[in-house]
């Protein structure tokens, strides 16, 4: 999975993030799910749009509720027109606040990652 802001960088490194909570782990993977979902409308069409299979999504989405305690994504079953998922107000929550300490840490690390690229052959 690119970082966002990946293509806005030329010349510099960026950072991915990925954070471990007691309850499980969190990283560009999972968000990036999320986010899919909120603009599919749909676990499955989210899984398509990443490479991924509905099962995995459907893995992705459980192991993120666990680790929140709650529901990040609210699924209706299918019916005529087919089913539906958006986000809880739990998974907004997530996306900002990982997307919020990424764009912190990316700005952070910026000199580094920029001496960095520097010294590579990149």
């Amino acid at each position: 999975m690119k970082p966002r802001d990946q293509d806005s960088r030329p010349g510099q490194g960026v950072l991915s993030l990925r954070i471990d909570l007691p309850a499980g782990r969190i990283g560009p993977g999972k968000i990036a799910l999320l986010e899919a979902i909120d603009r599919e409308g749909s676990i499955s069409a989210a899984g398509r749009a990443l490479g991924m299979s509905y099962r995995r999504a459907w893995d992705l989405v459980d192991a993120l509720n666990k680790i929140l305690g709650t529901s990040a994504v609210e699924a209706s079953t299918g019916g005529y027109r087919g089913g539906g998922a958006m986000l809880t107000d739990a998974g907004r929550n997530l996306v900002a606040d990982y997307r919020a300490i990424e764009k912190a840490a990316q700005r952070a690390a910026e000199p580094r990652l920029l001496a960095l690229a520097r010294r590579t052959n990149g």
